[in-house]
């Protein structure tokens, strides 16, 4: 395991999931942890279950609320006095069909998987480039490659991820700051519990894929080998991540089966 004592992690949506997983992850390599999310009480518990908690810092703030972002990303920075990576993790999902979604809880979904990732990134940035380097990270989904049904605003955030940390990434190349994308699929976690319906209410259950799905101990693993290896783009997952192959090699045969496939 690599040698992290020394190095800040900012981590956010780490109260729960991959976050959290990717927090005792962190902590268990010596990191200087600041974790994030909306949940305060939440946050403590991830705290003191972190290998050295007087190492991790509890910043709490909504994604949501993006004007607020680039002054806790000033707060998280004068903590540890550095931000070495950032880990974009906190973000929201979706379960409603396009012509049911009022137009304000799709808003909703991208300020907070899209615009709260970006206005993180740019606050940090400065002081990234300062200090000799750094690491983004951004956390898609397999839907961040192609879209699925009950999920149009969810893909389209992900999407949009792809498309400006690539972008972002050709432009700070020669500053020595690298970006990862990883794009998980089936994760057991509380995603679909808490994923927006038509009118913004959390769906309040668990999806049969998700519920079978990988730990997300061990997605945070896959994460943190991707983030050390420097990787541009990493697919985590069970058999769903073969679908980026299949939507890139045979597009119209993969829009068929998406047409065709179960909805959950």
């Amino acid at each position: 395991m690599k040698d992290m004592k020394n190095s800040v992690v900012w981590i956010t949506g780490a109260s729960s999931g991959i976050g959290e997983a990717l927090a005792y992850n962190y902590s268990a390599q010596g990191a200087k942890l600041i974790i994030s999310s909306r949940n305060r009480d939440e946050l403590f518990r991830v705290k003191m279950a972190c290998k050295n908690p007087a190492l991790v810092h509890v910043l709490s703030f909504d994604l949501e609320q993006t004007e607020t972002l680039p002054q806790k990303a000033a707060d998280a920075i004068r903590i540890f006095g550095r931000i070495d990576l950032l880990i974009n993790s906190g973000g929201i999902s979706q379960r409603s069909f396009v012509l049911d979604t009022s137009l304000q809880t799709e808003e909703k979904i991208m300020r907070v998987n899209f615009w709260g990732s970006v206005a993180l990134s740019k606050a940090v940035l400065p002081t990234m480039i300062a200090q000799g380097g750094g690491h983004i990270v951004c956390i898609s989904s397999l839907v961040g490659k192609f879209g699925t049904k009950l999920r149009a605003g969810y893909a389209a955030s992900k999407h949009a991820l792809h498309g400006y940390f690539d972008s972002l990434r050709s432009e700070v190349f020669d500053k020595n700051i690298n970006i990862t994308i990883a794009c998980p699929g089936y994760i057991k976690t509380n995603v679909t519990i808490n994923a927006l319906t038509a009118d913004g209410t959390p769906q309040g259950s668990m999806d049969e894929a998700q519920a079978n799905g990988m730990s997300p101990e061990l997605c945070a693993g896959e994460i943190v080998n991707a983030i050390t290896k420097k990787k541009e783009e990493v697919y985590i997952g069970g058999k769903e991540v073969k679908g980026v192959l299949f939507k890139r090699l045979l597009p119209e045969r993969f829009s068929k089966y998406i047409r065709k496939a179960k909805v959950t």
